[in-house]
């Protein structure tokens, strides 16, 4: 009986201690189809739930991918930082712009042929202020108080048609060309014998740039601040959206410093692929000389500074800033280039139904813009236009008229371009009826209208070549939330976002849409359909129902991801090679991931996001064995 009863005591104290042990079983979470090795006590059935807190699938998607899934130019709603966000995300860093040093030129003034300085004048008493002319020598020719008048006018509007000692500031890197234009005007845009027109003064009126992408046509245009009346090109002024998404001191100066509104249609004038379209008045290397630059008053312009570029109708030219886009959508939408076939001016460019072909047009070949049996709208256009013009001629010098000494206008000529050849004759009555009709949009196919702005293109599109790559997928572990392990399937590839070549461009974002199936009893590949739809992976009518993760009709969809370690609002590092891009989702035995990946561009225009049509499909079959 005693040894009985220490059997039961013994028994009785195994007992206790076993249930006061913890040890391992193989769970599955059906919501999600995870598996996840973790403890709970046998003691208490209850105790392998009951404490261990709820992971949506979503929550733990956003917890494994989250800090690379982000649309980019999406930190702030201010027009000025955002535009300088998605600019950047285009173009790479901005530079600080700058009219002085080594990079710069002051625009010159020329009247009568000579060059005109406003300097002392010891002559006199007290040396006031008076306009020095003087040779291509250095020769001083003689001394006026007044210019009302000059060889070349500036065709912008608004601005002083006769400015003196404005200045152009110009950083190159690589592929991509910033202008900076520190303009000097007043108000009755007058020039007079005022200390603010020398060329020590550091006071201007109108601070703008441009940016230029010569491989992909990409431009973007900054404006300063229209209620700011006197900037100081002593100071560097700092891009809109400062020099990073973390630079919060340069992001305030900014949003003080730009006008955020885009109110000035910049493209009317700067619309012919050429980042630089400011004849005569800022591009005085190529106009009104002749011999060209062997002109001996060639001294007078800026030289080689600016760059030349053709302009060719089948080159690619598309505006960066959905600010921008947004407020002068017509203008984008209805602008066309135009070409004539067998036209004398159609052998060296083309030309566009903006300022190109109307104003500049017009000026450049001496001629009135005419449109036969116009409306009453297109009178009251072509009245405005006539208005601009006459202004402009009434600040021509005599000498630069077709009937003076100089004869530098018309300052473009049949077959010649900008080159002037004494005794050729300007263009005609009935080629200038040609032009002008189709530069004011209303002639016909002869016109060879195209749309003057290309749209944006989707990656690994058109003059986009580069393509993501080395597509793979890997079965791994990694700690759970509730301890132990859980099983994670990676898929990553590669990619070099090089449009542009660009290396710090970051424009471009991927979408990756998965569904899952039971692995097929007898092993097969997936057929098109088991894949998620195109729709699915491009996210139409998403809703994220945890930041960038959701459902996407019947798949789960992973939306903007970014390359590996490229964390939410910051800049990249420049890169070349291409990046490696991941994303993990929890793994089940016996399941089939189906992924289908979708590029897509941020296009900061009209067009929004365009996706690319090329399918990249790829399949995952978990084996419980491994």
């Amino acid at each position: 009986m005693g040894g009985l009863v220490q059997l039961i005591a013994a028994f009785a104290v195994a007992l206790y201690l076993l249930i006061g042990l913890e040890f391992p079983v193989l769970r599955e979470l059906h919501a999600g189809h995870l598996e996840e090795v973790g403890p709970f006590l046998a003691s208490d059935p209850k105790a392998a739930t009951a404490d261990t807190p709820t992971v949506s699938p979503y929550d733990l998607l956003l917890q494994w991918n989250g800090e690379v899934l982000w649309a980019p130019a999406t930190a702030s709603t201010d027009p000025v930082t955002k535009f300088g966000d998605e600019a950047r995300s285009v173009f790479g860093p901005i530079p600080d712009g700058v009219c002085t040093g080594l990079n710069s030129r002051p625009v010159g003034l020329e009247v009568d042929g000579n060059a005109v300085r406003l300097e002392p004048n010891p002559s006199k008493v007290d040396a006031p202020l008076e306009f020095a002319h003087r040779n291509v020598e250095g020769r001083l020719v003689k001394w006026t108080t007044a210019v009302d008048r000059c060889d070349k006018p500036s065709l912008a509007g608004d601005v002083t048609f006769c400015a003196l000692n404005s200045r152009v500031g110009r950083v190159t890197r690589d592929h991509i060309h910033w202008l900076f234009l520190c303009r000097k005007s007043s108000e009755n845009l007058e020039i007079e014998a005022d200390s603010y027109w020398t060329e020590t003064d550091p006071r201007f009126s109108r601070y703008s740039a441009i940016g230029f992408n010569d491989v992909t046509g990409e431009i973007a245009f900054l404006d300063g601040r229209k209620d700011r009346s006197v900037f100081d090109w002593r100071e560097r002024f700092p891009p809109p959206g400062g020099a990073t998404y973390g630079d919060l001191a340069g992001r305030r100066v900014a949003e003080n410093l730009y006008d955020g509104s885009a109110r000035v249609d910049c493209v009317l004038c700067h619309d012919n692929k050429k980042p630089t379209v400011v004849d005569p008045h800022m591009q005085q290397a190529r106009v009104g000389y002749f011999k060209s630059r062997h002109d001996p008053r060639a001294v007078f312009s800026m030289g080689n500074f600016l760059p030349a570029r053709v302009a060719k109708q089948e080159l690619p030219f598309r505006v960066i800033g959905s600010g921008y886009s947004a407020v002068h959508a017509g203008t984008l939408l209805d602008a066309k280039s135009v070409l004539i076939d067998g036209h004398p001016c159609s052998g060296c460019h083309s030309l566009t139904t903006l300022e190109s072909g109307r104003r500049f047009a017009a000026d450049a070949a001496g001629k009135t813009p005419v449109i036969p049996n116009a409306t009453m709208m297109q009178n009251a256009a072509l009245f405005a236009q006539k208005v601009a013009l006459t202004l402009v001629q009434n600040h021509r010098t005599e000498w630069a008229s077709a009937s003076g000494e100089g004869r530098i206008s018309p300052w473009m000529i049949p077959e010649h371009g900008g080159n002037l050849w004494k005794g050729v004759s300007g263009l005609n009555d009935e080629d200038w009826l040609r032009l002008s009709q189709c530069a004011w949009g209303v002639g016909g196919s002869e016109c060879g209208y195209k749309a003057l702005f290309t749209p944006c293109p989707p990656p690994g599109v058109g003059g986009d070549t580069f393509v993501p790559a080395d597509f793979s997928t890997n079965l791994r572990f990694r700690p759970a939330t509730t301890g132990g392990a859980q099983r994670v399937l990676s898929l990553s590839w590669k990619y070099l976002n090089g449009y542009g070549y660009v290396p710090a461009r970051d424009d471009v974002r991927f979408n990756v849409a998965f569904e899952t199936m039971d692995v097929p009893m007898v092993h097969r590949p997936p057929a098109k359909h088991e894949y998620p739809t195109i729709d699915e992976a491009k996210g139409t009518g998403f809703p994220a129902a945890a930041g960038g993760v959701g459902t996407s009709g019947s798949a789960t969809l992973l939306q903007d991801i970014s390359f590996a370690g490229h964390k939410k609002w910051t800049d990249p590092a420049p890169s070349n090679i291409a990046r490696l891009y991941s994303v993990d989702v929890p793994a089940a035995c016996g399941k089939r991931y189906l992924f289908r990946v979708v590029p897509k561009r941020f296009c900061f225009d009209n067009s929004g996001v365009r996706f690319s049509e090329t399918e990249y499909l790829l399949y995952k079959d978990v084996d419980c064995g491994i």
